[in-house]
Order: C-alpha cells, then sequence, then structure tokens
C-alpha cells in the first residue's frame, strides 16, 4: 500500500491543526515564489492574480498558510530581494488592489498569509541610496555603511569582508568612498544603528499589519547587525563559513533587540501575527535565540535542511534541534526545500531513487513535532533543472561567479500546472525560466487523482497530520526514539509511530502498528512488514 487510508477513515481522531499555543506552532506553510508560480496576463513572470486564482490548489493540498516571496517595486537585481519601495506592488506582480485581493481570497479559504520583509539591505534605487550617492558628505550616508578604503589612496576595500554572491563585499563610489552589501553591489546594506532604519521598517510592517497580512518572513534576519569595528575574518571562502563558524557580519547578539521590537509591534494587532526568521547561525543553540518568548515565532531549521540522506546525522540534527527550541519555549520549523537551494530530490541522488527518498523525507519532516514549509513545486516531486543555458541564467551568484554557481535559478523554474508541453498552464504564453520537455507527466493536472502520485501523497499526508493528534502537533507527547536496524529511524509519538528506512534494499521487521501511509507500496501480514528502500511510513498504534 501506499496511500490508501486517509483521514476520512480516521473520523474519530482529534484535530491539532493549531493547537493550545498557537496556531504557527504545528502549521504546514507553502512558499510562493511568485514569478514562478501562475502568470496571469502572459508576460511569461508569476504575478498576484496567477497566485490568486492558484489558491485552491494549496487549500486542497491542505496547507495552513502561504508564504509570498517579494513583489515590492525593484529593479530585479536579485529576484525582488533589492527593494526600492517597501509600500509598492512592482508592476511586474500586479498593484496594491491585487495584493489586498490576494490577502481576502486566501483568508476566505482559510489560509493565512505572509510575507516577506527584507530589512539587512535596499536596492542601489531605493531613495535612500540615490540620496546617499548624491551627497557625500551629507547626513544620508549614515544610513548605509560608507566607509573610506584602505591602502595607498584608499584604493583597497576597507576589510577582507566577501560578498554571499561571490567577490568582495564592498564597491567603490565616484567620490572614493566604499559601501558594504553583502549581497550583490546592488544590494547596499543598512545601518541599523541608525534611528531612522528602525523607524522605517516598523512603519513598513504596520503598513502591510494594516493590510491584513498574517506575519513577515524576515529575510537575513541574522544580518542586520555588525561586529563593532567591522574586523577582517582572515580568510577566503567566507560564503562556506555561513551556519558553522561565528562570523563578524551575521548572528551578532544586536539583531535580537531589533526582533524583540518586532515582537512588541506583531503582539499590538490582533492575530496573532507572527515574526519567521530566516536566520543561519553556527548552532542550534544560537538558532534558538531567535525564538525565545519575546522575540520571533518560527527561525528555520537549515540543518535539518542541509541534512544528508543517513540516519545517524537525521537523529542527530532532530535530537539537537528539539532540544534547542524546547529550551526557550518554542517549537521547531523543518524545511527541505526553497528558492535559495538544489531541490531536495536533486539533492538525495535525483532520478527514481532521489524522488524515493524526497518523498520519505517529507513523510518524516511531516512526522515530526513543530512547523514544516513546503516550497512550490515539492508537492509534485520537481526536481532540480540543473542544464539551464548560460544566456537565461539571472541569479546574481552565477552572474558575478563567472558561472561557477547560478544553481538557483534551477530551483525556480515555472510550475507545471496542465498539458503536455510548456508552458504547462503556467499563463497565456511562455515562461521566464524555460521548463524541461519532460514535465507533462509531473503536473497538477496529471498527478491529481493518481494515488500513487507524489502530489496525492503530500495531500493524504496533510489530510491525515490534521486528524492524528500525534502528528507535528508539538503538544500532544514526546517523541521516542525505539531500537532499530543500522539505516532504520524508528520513533512514537502518541498513538502513532513512524519507520524510515534509508538503506538500498528492503528491512524486514516486526509491524509497529496498522500501517496508514507510506511513501512506497509496504508488504505486511499484519505481523512482519516488509519496508521497501529509502521508504517512510506512518503507523496508527
Amino acid at each position: 500500500m501506499t496511500h490508501e487510508l486517509t483521514a476520512a477513515r480516521l473520523a474519530s481522531a482529534s484535530s491539532n491543526a493549531t493547537g493550545s499555543g498557537g496556531w504557527w506552532r504545528d502549521a504546514v506553510i507553502y512558499q510562493v515564489y511568485v514569478r514562478s508560480f501562475a502568470d496571469s496576463d502572459g508576460d511569461g513572470i508569476g504575478d498576484l492574480q496567477g497566485v490568486r486564482t492558484r489558491l485552491p490548489h494549496l487549500a486542497r493540498l491542505g496547507v495552513d498558510a502561504v508564504w509570498l516571496t517579494p513583489f515590492y517595486v525593484s529593479p530585479q537585481a536579485d529576484g525582488g530581494y533589492d527593494v526600492a519601495d517597501y509600500r509598492a506592488v512592482d508592476p511586474l506582480f500586479g498593484d496594491l488592489s491585487d495584493a489586498d485581493e490576494l490577502v481576502r481570497a486566501a483568508h476566505a479559504l482559510g489560509l493565512r498569509v505572509i510575507v516577506d520583509v527584507v530589512p539587512n539591505h535596499t536596492s542601489d534605487r531605493h531613495a535612500w541610496f540615490r540620496e546617499a550617492l548624491a551627497d557625500p558628505g551629507g547626513e544620508a550616508r549614515a544610513r548605509y555603511h560608507f566607509r573610506p578604503g584602505r591602502g595607498p589612496g584608499g584604493e583597497l576595500p576597507p576589510n577582507d569582508w566577501e560578498s554571499v554572491f561571490g567577490g568582495p563585499a564592498w564597491t567603490r563610489t565616484p567620490d572614493g568612498a566604499w559601501y558594504l552589501h553583502l549581497f550583490a553591489p546592488e544590494q547596499p546594506d543598512l545601518n541599523w544603528e541608525h534611528p531612522e532604519v528602525a523607524q522605517e521598517f516598523s512603519s513598513v510592517l504596520r503598513f502591510w499589519l494594516d493590510l491584513g497580512v498574517d506575519g513577515f518572513r524576515i529575510d537575513v534576519a541574522h544580518g542586520m547587525v555588525k561586529a563593532p569595528g567591522m574586523p577582517d575574518i582572515g580568510r577566503g571562502a567566507q560564503a562556506t563559513l555561513i551556519g558553522t563558524e561565528p562570523l563578524p557580519f551575521f548572528d551578532q547578539d544586536g539583531v535580537h533587540e531589533i526582533h524583540r521590537s518586532w515582537r512588541r509591534l506583531l503582539d499590538s494587532y490582533e492575530g496573532p501575527r507572527i515574526g519567521v526568521a530566516e536566520a543561519w547561525a553556527p548552532t542550534s543553540e544560537r538558532l534558538a535565540l531567535y525564538v525565545r518568548p519575546d522575540e520571533l515565532h518560527q527561525a528555520f531549521n537549515f540543518r535539518f535542511l542541509n541534512c544528508p540522506w543517513e540516519t545517524g546525522a537525521m537523529r542527530t540534527v532532530i535530537d539537537e534541534s528539539l532540544a534547542a527550541t524546547a529550551s526557550v519555549g518554542a517549537t521547531t520549523t523543518w524545511v527541505l526545500s526553497n528558492h535559495d537551494v538544489v531541490r531536495h530530490v536533486t539533492r538525495y541522488g535525483g532520478g527514481a531513487r532521489g524522488l524515493a527518498r524526497a518523498r520519505a523525507a517529507a513523510l518524516l519532516m511531516l512526522a515530526l513535532p513543530g512547523s514544516a514549509y513546503l516550497y512550490q513545486g515539492e508537492e509534485l516531486g520537481l526536481p532540480e533543472v540543473a542544464d539551464l543555458p548560460d544566456a537565461v541564467r539571472q541569479d546574481p551568484a552565477f552572474l558575478r561567479s563567472a558561472g561557477q554557481d547560478g544553481l538557483r535559478d534551477g530551483c525556480r523554474i515555472p510550475l507545471p500546472w496542465s498539458g503536455e508541453r510548456p508552458p504547462y498552464g503556467f499563463g497565456p504564453a511562455g515562461s521566464w525560466l524555460p521548463q524541461p520537455a519532460d514535465w507533462a507527466p509531473l503536473s497538477v493536472a496529471a498527478q491529481t487523482g493518481d494515488p500513487h502520485s507524489t502530489l496525492e501523497l503530500y495531500r493524504a499526508a496533510l489530510e491525515l497530520r490534521r486528524a492524528l493528534p500525534g502528528l507535528g502537533s508539538p503538544d500532544a507527547g514526546p517523541l521516542t526514539w525505539l531500537p532499530a536496524p543500522e539505516g532504520m529511524l524508528l520513533f512514537t509519538r502518541p498513538g502513532f509511530a513512524c519507520t524510515l528506512n534509508s538503506r538500498s534494499e528492503p528491512l524486514e521487521l516486526p509491524a509497529p502498528g496498522r500501517p496508514v501511509l507510506s511513501s512506497a507500496p509496504v508488504e505486511t501480514d499484519g505481523r512482519t512488514v516488509l519496508l521497501p528502500p529509502d521508504s517512510c511510513t506512518w503507523w496508527a498504534l
């Protein structure tokens, strides 16, 4: 069996959809990369009207909320994460009335809406930065990090910091000063020690909260404060150190006062409204600081995302993550993919094996206590598209590294909705990045109704997650590990068990209970079970 049993056959089980401690604690939240979700006007770029028309897909999938990537006015140097106006919708995506209608339509379907906010940096086209460039000796430069250079004539950058996208993290202006940009040169970092910066972002948050959004995903939530004096790091390849070692430009203690002030603002609204940290920290304990009771509500667990397909490593990350968040009274926020990383079908090996592991990993993630984020298309089993022609790539990491990177384009391919050929119902015309010619079987329409499809697996899993209290809810009881053969994970929660076989061959063991969902067909006589390779199974006890 794969997923013949659904919540309709478990109607006597009580719902754990929200729990007593806040709707976000066990919510399943779906990330929409707006450019690639659905195009309503035929320009090949996804937009807010397109998202609104496809909201029924998300409601049927069974998620609790949708997170929208930036749709603000932007030159699009980094896919909208270079914001020129935080209170206006870019014409590429519609207008402010489209945003308002989307929020209202989502709420009517029972979906909450989380939007991105980008506080670490602005666009170089933002009015503040234009003012700063135009007035070298003026106060406007204090809103950013302008510094004199080092060496003869100030020709060298102020320190050795590197951009996450490659190259120096500093760019020199015509008047000889240097400005800091931890990402692209078109994304100058803000100076959060300047009071106008904090005041402006409080106003921006209130603008969108007044429109009705339910919270914010905070881009680079770990980056707004830099170490005093901006000291050298003394090593290259600094992007590889993010999330593994302390760095003077990330995860400084000062960011927490910013998040505390935002929590007070969020709590002043009815809702509740939530804050979600995109934060890279070197340890689970450091990450947990972002979700203390007076700070943010969630923080993405990137250690889980980066974990290899190995049960020992998985168990370690799960245990350490749960312990760290429990120590501050919060829940863990699990994630497998997003718009910045290679899709996990491909990370787990690609092809049939990668898909099998991705399906199993999804069931594992959705069985763990806490909240989970799904990235658009993972419910379809989409792989990374790694063979895009250089001419169509738009990722600044690719453009700044002479073609050595650019994998973010491969996870941002527009979704296939229906049809036999591109653009697969994405919109009336083409798509801003080319879709593979063999994606027709992966479309929403092709997978709907097929009990063995990845889409129906996700639908069944989310339905069961609402029905079985032992799934997801952090308040249902502890997660207990049971002895298991090498290459296998076995844990129980009240009324529920989960088995994961990471081996490349089947594994026979006593049946833990009654199977209710599996990522691959399992054979059981009620006493023993033969678990398929690279599979995960849920059991009712």
